[in-house]
């Protein structure tokens, strides 16, 4: 009887291991489980053939910039047909088959066309927002949508933003929560499974590209949210932008910081830990690290540590390994590929145009870096302020057939799930083998 006891200990708690070990490979939300481009897979292969890593799949997808979501073993990705709508499809994580998909009509194009946003899973449902500001609450076991509204034009958006809407929904407790930036609604807060508005801020500024984040100062939770400077000439920086954070409970605005000026920021503000909040851009903005603090009246005062305008990022935020920044930061006005910086804002080096590094994906897994190029090379690259050291090179990436403009241009946020890495170009949706 004590040994049939035991050996069912035994069995619940690898049972308990292995749910807990496929949970964390999950990568449900924009930049992953705590939306800091960091995985918890282990075993990463060290080395690669010479043909590159091994490419288990691939299925066409449409022109576009948002990249998957995984869960239990189910791929989800956000693809767009300009002249017709938006499509939620689902694919298999082990052989890429799609398994479903919902669609509905959004016709419309802008530059750089196609999907530009990450959807979120969360339970049994996944909320996704297209670039006409179609936020759809769909059940991922009936394939039907349980809610719909539009971010955009529920609180007095007129004429779509130029280069549309690319909100990543973020999941806080039983709320949904994006960034509307229409005339009526800065950010909003949906309860996220009747999708009725909680909460709204006031209008916080114009229109940029940036998705909320949360940080912690001194123990709690602040929804970030950076908004775009007016923008003066071509190159210049403009003025009238901001970083606000908020209650993520009740939409209050907690604190300001006002001397950022990015006319278009898209990267989202990154937790540096201590109350510390990076900022980056591109368009000559560069980095500002700021520290937030609960002063004794209860409020929060802003201490600005440093600018840095040779740090920077276009498209996707900096993550951040043993207190070093990794960055790509190649934009309209500059060359300088991956950039590594210190905490206190020292840079250490930067790739420059050998190898050239022009917005593409960054995940940290297993004390290893997993980057594209945002070309054609994907990288793994050991992480070290010393130097830059990639250790193995493919240029797997190459033969996009989408925008001819831009043939092999993958922008979207890398997925990482069960050793597989999912990259999402112009026509492709790719799954390789990088762990064992």
């Amino acid at each position: 009887m004590i040994n049939k006891i035991c050996r069912r200990s035994v069995f619940l708690f690898f049972f308990l291991i292995t749910i807990n070990s496929t949970y964390a490979q999950d990568w449900p939300q924009y930049l992953g489980p705590n939306r800091n481009s960091v995985s918890a897979q282990k075993s990463i292969l060290r080395s690669w053939p010479q043909q590159g890593p091994e490419v288990l799949w691939t299925v066409n997808v449409g022109i576009g910039y948002g990249g998957p979501v995984v869960k239990d073993g189910k791929v989800y990705l956000l693809d767009r047909d300009d002249k017709v709508g938006d499509k939620v499809r689902c694919f298999d994580l082990s052989s890429g088959k799609e398994l479903w998909n919902f669609a509905y009509d959004a016709p419309g194009s802008v530059m750089f066309p196609g999907s530009r946003s990450v959807p979120a899973l969360d339970g049994n449902q996944i909320y996704s927002c297209g670039p006409y500001g179609d936020l759809y609450c769909i059940d991922i076991n009936t394939h039907k949508p349980v809610w719909h509204k539009n971010v955009w034009t529920d609180f007095g958006g007129g004429e779509i933003p130029k280069w549309a809407i690319a909100q990543c929904p973020l999941v806080y407790g039983n709320l949904l929560i994006v960034a509307s930036q229409a005339p009526k609604a800065g950010v909003v807060a949906y309860e996220k499974l009747t999708g009725k508005v909680k909460w709204t801020t006031p209008s916080l500024g114009p229109v940029g590209y940036v998705s909320p984040a949360i940080v912690k100062v001194g123990g709690a939770s602040h929804v970030v949210m950076i908004t775009a400077a007016e923008r003066g000439g071509y190159g210049e920086s403009g003025s009238g932008g901001k970083v606000v954070g908020i209650d993520p409970l009740t939409g209050k605005i907690l604190w300001e910081y006002t001397n950022w000026q990015c006319p278009i920021p898209v990267p989202g503000a990154v937790d540096a830990g201590e109350g510390k909040v990076l900022i980056t851009g591109g368009y000559q903005a560069g980095a500002a690290m700021i520290k937030v603090e609960k002063k004794a009246d209860g409020n929060y005062g802003v201490t600005e540590l440093y600018k840095n305008a040779d740090f920077g990022a276009h498209t996707q935020p900096p993550v951040l390994v043993n207190g070093y920044f990794y960055a790509q930061y190649t934009t309209n006005e500059r060359k300088d590929g991956l950039v590594c910086m210190s905490m206190d804002g020292q840079i250490k080096w930067k790739t420059g145009r050998t190898p050239l590094f022009d917005k593409g994906g960054l995940i940290l897994a297993d004390g290893l870096l997993l980057s594209t190029d945002g070309s054609s090379k994907l990288y793994l690259i050991e992480p070290d302020p010393s130097a830059f050291k990639p250790i193995a090179t493919s240029e797997l990436l190459k033969g996009a057939t989408g925008d001819q403009r831009f043939p092999n241009q993958n922008w979207a946020p890398l997925a990482l799930a069960n050793g597989k890495l999912l990259i999402r170009d112009q026509s492709r949706l790719m799954c390789v083998r990088v762990a064992k």
